[in-house]
């Protein structure tokens, strides 16, 4: 979840890194710090808590550092409290190793006794402490050089992590390590540079070298050598990052989120075009034929956002294709021993590819033999490499927090999947899976027109921003929708809210309905529309505010205060549609309440840690 960046060339560190850590801000951090070697050896560290601007005020934006090799971290707190004593880079008790770290030191404890006992001493509560001097512990007591000293130390680890380290008397070099944790190498022109994700690095180089798990490497201004756990050379090439370093700019927009939500028909028509073929679709580039599809048991497993994509499949697949779905927190599943059947199929679900739970999720199913199919946004990633097959969504960078656009992406590879599946089991013909291609190709403008509309989101955000509890209700699909709704707007607003089945809300929900409390209802399902209806009258009686989101024309059989209409379209691809005035509803509310929508409290964009 944090930021690491590095840089060897021959320019001046200090601007580059702090260029870096800004691209990197939307991971969530809540310190930063810059560590550079100066031309005589000497390793300068500056820290400062809060946001990177500090830092960049600390060192006049790079200018008070001199050198032209450098790593930069930004922090956010899992061992020590947010501080600068604890913020990266860390160095060793005497200052020869300085290191920066993603991830968690699962043994840290075990190792810090060990050293106190050799004379170590801590000035902080930090974890990376505890492999600063680790390492430095390996390489004074054995003497064969930083490679064999990283090695030594990921022999004993336990947890997660991506390391950076400087050593004193190794000036020509940064040398790097790997563990769950994301990391990438990029390549230029008599530089190098270093980075957890690919947009820190983009405005510099496109080229860039993917490290793997228990993997080493030594970077140097010339290229880099990667090595395996046992210190033997690995051979790697170089790939080139098909990415836009503008598509990670703000492009004029307040933030990145309401971008992102206006980005959200393209994403959705790229996704789609590359996966349709007229009136086909068309897995072809992925690889993936009927017979890896073919299955009789599918078990979604992601987190978050990318979970709620998962109950809305869980929906439409089984209504189309008439396959048992179920979805699983990876957070769960990687601990609970679940029963697999041996033809089943894991899909996993990631914007980042990276998220740490759904990734051992996936290694989870290969280690019993089980096939894995995954959807990521980002190519390259964890989970893009260790999963069987990979369907990509073309949401482009993303850099808000709070996910929309790759959201939207996922739902569209989602419905492809479930027409795949019910033509390979016979349950759709030609003509029928026409109708509903035609259907999806339907939804980038619909969603445009939604936000073409958006004032009407933006005035009621404003006369309700001052809303404490809000609950959402639906059913089926719309059920599906509120969760996602209800997550954006407790994420970015701080509003407590909550997602209910609908038929749900008298085992217990109602009895916190008063005057006041806000219920939204989504209802696009016509089969049990009436129903959902007559849950929100019942609340409406108890006192509380009722906001409605439905198809255009449709008729509701309950009184609203407020009510938000979408362009009609299937049932089931319902929730790509009404999930927008939901996010805009988020947006607008945070915005409201002067909070800082892009970077929300406490979260991070990608979870890479447990």
């Amino acid at each position: 979840m944090c930021g690491i960046v590095g840089y060897i060339g021959k320019k001046q560190a200090a601007p580059i890194l702090l260029d870096g850590l800004k691209k990197l801000e939307y991971r969530g951090y809540d310190s930063a710090g810059l560590a550079v070697r100066a031309d005589d050896g000497e390793v300068s560290v500056v820290k400062a808590k809060g946001r990177l601007a500090r830092l960049a005020e600390r060192t006049e934006n790079g200018a008070l550092l001199q050198g032209t090799c450098g790593i930069g971290h930004t922090r956010w707190a899992t061992h020590g409290e947010p501080s600068e004593e604890n913020a990266h880079p860390h160095k060793c008790m005497d200052g020869s190793v300085t290191v920066v770290h993603n991830g968690i030191l699962e043994n840290y404890k075990e190792l810090r006794d060990k050293l106190v006992r050799k004379g170590y001493t801590f000035h902080s509560q930090t974890d990376t402490e505890v492999i600063a001097n680790c390492i430095d512990y390996y390489y004074k007591k054995y003497k064969l050089g930083p490679i064999d000293t990283i090695a030594r130390f990921m022999m004993r680890a336990r947890g997660s992590y991506a390391l950076a380290v400087l050593f004193a008397d190794c000036g020509d070099a940064i040398y790097v390590a790997r563990k769950d944790s994301p990391m990438v190498i990029g390549a230029g022109r008599g530089e190098m540079f270093i980075a957890s994700d690919v947009p820190a690095i983009l405005k510099y180089t496109k080229r860039v070298y993917y490290i793997e798990n228990y993997e080493m490497a030594r970077i140097t201004r010339e290229g880099v050598e990667f090595y395996n756990i046992d210190r033997e050379p690995v051979e790697k090439h170089a790939v080139r990052v098909k990415l836009d370093e503008n598509a990670a700019e703000m492009g004029g927009y307040e933030h990145f989120m309401i971008k992102e939500i206006h980005e959200q028909p393209r994403a959705v028509e790229l996704t789609l075009n590359s996966y349709l073929n007229g009136e086909y679709v068309d897995l072809s580039e992925c690889k993936i034929t009927d017979k890896f599809l073919e299955t009789d048991e599918i078990v979604v497993v992601a987190c978050g956002s990318a979970y709620h994509v998962g109950v809305v499949m869980q929906y439409v697949v089984e209504k189309l294709a008439r396959i048992p779905v179920r979805v699983e927190l990876a957070s769960e599943f990687r601990y609970r021993d679940p029963i697999l059947g041996k033809n089943a199929l894991i899909v996993a679900i990631s914007q980042s590819g990276e998220t740490a739970d759904t990734l051992a999720a996936v290694r989870e199913a290969k280690a019993r033999g089980i096939r894995t199919l995954a959807i990521v946004n980002v190519r390259g990633s964890s989970i893009a490499r260790e999963a069987d097959k990979t369907i990509f969504t073309y949401a482009g960078p993303e850099i808000a927090v709070a996910t929309t656009k790759a959201y939207s992406a996922q739902l569209a590879v989602g419905y492809l999947l479930a027409l795949e599946w019910a033509r390979i089991g016979g349950r759709v013909d030609d003509v029928q899976c026409a109708a509903y291609i035609a259907e999806l190709r339907n939804l980038p403008q619909k969603i445009e027109k939604i936000l073409e509309n958006k004032q009407s989101v933006q005035k009621f955000a404003a006369e309700n921003s001052t809303v404490n509890d809000v609950f959402m209700i639906g059913r089926g699909v719309d059920y599906a929708a509120c969760l996602e709704g209800a997550l954006k707007l407790k994420e970015v607003s701080y509003v407590h809210t909550e997602a209910y089945a609908a038929g749900e809300l008298k085992h217990g929900t109602i009895s916190l309905i008063e005057n006041g409390t806000l219920v939204l209802g989504v209802l696009t399902q016509s089969d049990i529309l009436e129903k959902t209806a007559s849950n929100l009258e019942e609340v409406k009686t108890r006192g509380a505010s009722v906001v409605t989101v439905s198809f255009e024309g449709a008729k509701i059989p309950a009184e609203a205060e407020y009510a938000f209409t979408v362009p009609g379209t299937h049932e089931l691809f319902a929730a790509s549609l009404t999930v927008i005035p939901l996010q805009l509803l988020s947006y607008y509310v945070s915005l409201q309440r002067g909070l800082d929508v892009d970077k929300p409290r406490n979260l991070a964009k990608s979870v890479t840690v447990e």
